[in-house]
């Protein structure tokens, strides 16, 4: 289908169309295909020092306030 098709369906339809493209990437097969192994690799590196508490981490809050700072500072 092409963007010429897509833009000549009416909006409902497209959004029909796009939440069934969403619904069929929701499978445990789709995830793994979209995340390549050096990602794995790394989010597996990642996780294994948050276990072992050698990663820098923030709650959500912190999170938050940091980049209210930062947006502040413009």
């Amino acid at each position: 289908m092409t963007h010429t098709e897509l833009a000549a369906m009416p909006v409902a339809e497209r959004i029909r169309l796009m939440e069934t493209l969403w619904e069929s990437l929701d499978s445990e097969d789709a995830v793994t295909a979209a995340v390549p192994d050096w990602h794995r690799e790394v989010l597996a590196v990642r996780g294994d020092l948050l276990d072992r508490n050698e990663e820098a981490s923030s709650t959500l809050e912190e999170a938050k306030q940091r980049i209210r700072n930062l947006v502040g500072k413009r």
